[in-house]
């Protein structure tokens, strides 16, 4: 859904910077922000299984699997749980 924030410039340059230096998108940036300001702690820590992780970047990403590889069926039944 699109949406029109007003943000103050130097709020809105330094979190492009952020952006930039985690090589992600703003939208992305914004997105994983307000999921942590909105969901209690208690509800992401939930959300977080044993699949995923938060990388480098402070993003969620998919841990290595050790056994086998990811399917394409866990994918989709991770995005079916989440509501994506």
């Amino acid at each position: 859904m699109k949406t029109t924030l007003d943000i103050s410039d130097d709020l809105l340059l330094e979190a492009k910077h952020v952006a930039t230096r985690r090589r992600t998108t703003l939208k992305a940036l914004v997105e994983h922000a307000l999921r942590r300001e909105v969901f209690p702690s208690s509800e992401l820590e939930k959300k977080q299984d044993e699949q995923i992780e938060i990388g480098p970047r402070g993003l969620p990403q998919f841990k290595r699997v050790e056994k086998g590889r990811v399917s394409s069926e866990s994918v989709y039944q991770l995005m079916e749980d989440e509501g994506i």
